[in-house]
């Protein structure tokens, strides 16, 4: 129950972000001295420019977060947490075909500083690094 709770707040969230993000005086916008940058954008590609076909992305997504639930005993709130964030990508992808990213880091080291993500992203992460710091229950 906590897994399904925690992955139904984090996709409100992520859409609830989405939502108040998406607004034209909202866009292009700097926080934190430019370390931190709003920058609406559709993404239509896999993660880090993975090379997945755009039509295979939902049906690897789906697989993902099929095999993601097998881990909620483990971890529910990591694995609540990468649910939420995954079904909300996967949705927008249904939906519209590419997924929103509005979040960039130009100042960051290397590459990182190109890339744009999302709440979901974020969210994904957490409930990774949760699950990865989380020991296997016996």
């Amino acid at each position: 129950m906590l897994t399904i709770l925690t992955a139904l707040a984090a996709l409100s969230a992520c859409t609830a972000a989405r939502w108040y993000l998406d607004r034209t005086s909202r866009r292009e916008t700097e926080y934190a001295g430019g370390r931190l940058r709003l920058r609406a954008m559709w993404n239509g590609g896999a993660a880090f420019g993975l090379p997945i076909r755009k039509a295979a992305l939902p049906a690897a997504s789906l697989a993902a977060l099929g095999m993601l639930w097998t881990q909620r005993r483990r971890s529910p709130v990591g694995v609540g947490l990468s649910l939420g964030g995954g079904l909300s990508n996967l949705l927008e992808r249904l939906r519209r075909g590419s997924v929103y990213d509005y979040i960039q880091f130009p100042k960051a080291p290397g590459r990182l500083k190109r890339y744009v993500f999302n709440l979901a992203d974020f969210a994904i992460l957490l409930g990774g690094v949760c699950l990865a710091l989380r020991r296997k229950k016996r």
